[in-house]
């Protein structure tokens, strides 16, 4: 018996389930307020990252293209980033940040973004928009290595990197969330709150579920401020949710301001979630209040209803971004269940590092593989071809047929998920997301025995 990490052996995929770089960067950017990003490549680059926002979220995001063609990709196109920025000012008079996005295309010919970047504050900013608050911030996220995991863990320490600025001491924490939710920021700031911490949450996104106002007033759109962005080399400490999306950006603030900083766990489930608090308590000197100590109660209450009788030993395989893969997998190791199979979908070399995994490998009891720079084929392969049996899915929208064409129940969970209602209002973090997870895996479990026959008499008390 033993937990495997290994590389996918096929050349190419089939099914990813990442998309690329710049689509992370985008993510990130859409987190700022008064900020519209410039992606310096294709149209398509905003095209159908906007339309993965928009299956996920309902709601429509404000991102702008250079719009790339072929005398671009042959002669350079840093003409099509001047006219680009230049258009974004004039029609969008609000906006102070402007990141510059490149992609494969532009990263290929070689473009000077950095160079161009000085050319235009001393040019066009100084003589045209001289009475603006504008910046120009670079960031480099090839689609040709990596994804929109490291595309977004980029963005973060470029963005955290340009504008943190040494001051007095705030009192604030900073909180880097990763790639969540709005459910996750809204449940993470209750979290804050009962502690009576004052946090800087990077990205605050709790306004992408935004309302539909009679005035029209409201859009969707994220709250973090330049002075936000600012202040996080003058804060308590930095932590970091998450490894691989907004780990670099704390160890810069650390290693340049002498923030300390604390990276992860993930707060998933009752374990994870009690020592994000722990840290928020070694950070701040606040403590624990008994509020939190009954929401956990509730929680540990309401996982003990389901572990015993119907979660344990089932056999479960996730899939999606590294950090959230991992926290589900302690999450349901936890609960008694057996992850089978964890799929990580980029070229990560470094996975055979991490702590977490490193603990899986040396406890876990059973055959589990572990495959990164893996695609969603992976899966059906070894349920179809290699007699791997399942009681349970954990991923988002994309693995469904693999679901629906091998009868095992699916919970979706993470990005994008546009084949479900509303789910992004639903947190994975804390207590609050705990219970959640739980009861909707067992939900979908009670309903697959409903529909198969399969032991729905377990289900009849009465």
């Amino acid at each position: 018996m033993s937990c495997e990490l290994k590389v996918k052996e096929r050349a190419g995929n089939i099914n990813p389930m990442y998309t690329c770089q710049p689509a992370g960067a985008q993510y990130v950017s859409i987190g700022i307020k008064d900020c519209i990003a410039l992606v310096h490549g294709g149209q398509g680059c905003v095209m159908f990252v906007r339309l993965l926002f928009g299956q996920h979220f309902k709601e429509n995001f404000d991102l702008a293209s250079s719009s790339l063609h072929e005398d671009g990709a042959v002669f350079g196109a840093l003409n099509r980033i001047e006219e680009g920025v230049d258009v974004l000012l004039m029609r969008y008079p609000h906006v102070k940040v402007v990141p510059i996005i490149t992609t494969c295309a532009t990263e290929i010919i070689g473009d000077d973004v950095d160079g161009l970047m000085s050319k235009l504050n001393s040019g066009l900013l100084k003589k045209k928009y001289a009475d603006r608050e504008v910046y120009l911030v670079p960031i480099h996220t090839p689609s040709f290595k990596g994804s929109m995991v490291s595309g977004y863990d980029v963005a973060v320490k470029d963005l955290i990197s340009y504008f943190a600025k040494k001051g007095e001491p705030n009192g604030k924490l900073n909180l880097i969330t990763g790639w969540v939710n709005p459910g996750d920021v809204a449940a993470l700031k209750h979290l804050l709150a009962e502690m009576e911490v004052d946090a800087t949450v990077l990205f605050e996104i709790e306004n992408f579920d935004s309302p539909l106002m009679p005035d029209k007033s409201e859009v969707s759109h994220g709250d973090t401020t330049v002075e936000d962005l600012r202040g996080t080399a003058n804060a308590l400490g930095t932590i970091a949710l998450n490894r691989y999306e907004g780990g670099r950006a704390a160890h810069v603030l650390e290693e340049k301001y002498h923030v300390p900083a604390i990276i992860g766990p993930t707060p998933i489930g009752i374990r994870n979630t009690d020592t994000f608090l722990e840290n928020v308590k070694k950070l701040t000197g606040k403590p624990i209040p008994r509020s939190l100590v009954r929401e956990r109660g509730i929680a540990i209450d309401a996982l003990a209803d389901l572990t015993h009788m119907f979660l344990a030993d089932k056999k479960v395989a996730i899939y999606g971004n590294p950090d959230l893969v991992i926290g589900l997998a302690e999450f349901c190791l936890d609960l008694e269940m057996k992850p089978k199979l964890l799929l990580l979908g980029d070229d990560n070399n470094q996975y055979s590092y991490d702590p977490r995994i490193r603990e899986l490998k040396e406890k876990v009891d059973y055959e589990m593989e572990i495959i990164w720079n893996a695609d969603i084929y992976e899966l059906e392969d070894r349920i179809k071809n290699k007699g791997l049996e399942l009681d349970l899915i954990l991923g988002h929208s994309k693995g469904r047929w693999t679901s629906i064409d091998n009868n095992v129940p699916m919970v979706r969970v993470g990005f994008p998920t546009f084949d479900r209602a509303g789910l992004y209002r639903y947190p994975v973090v804390g207590y609050t997301g705990a219970i959640w997870l739980a009861e909707t895996m067992a939900n979908t479990i009670f309903t697959d025995m409903e529909y198969k026959k399969n032991k729905e008499w377990i289900l009849n008390v009465w």
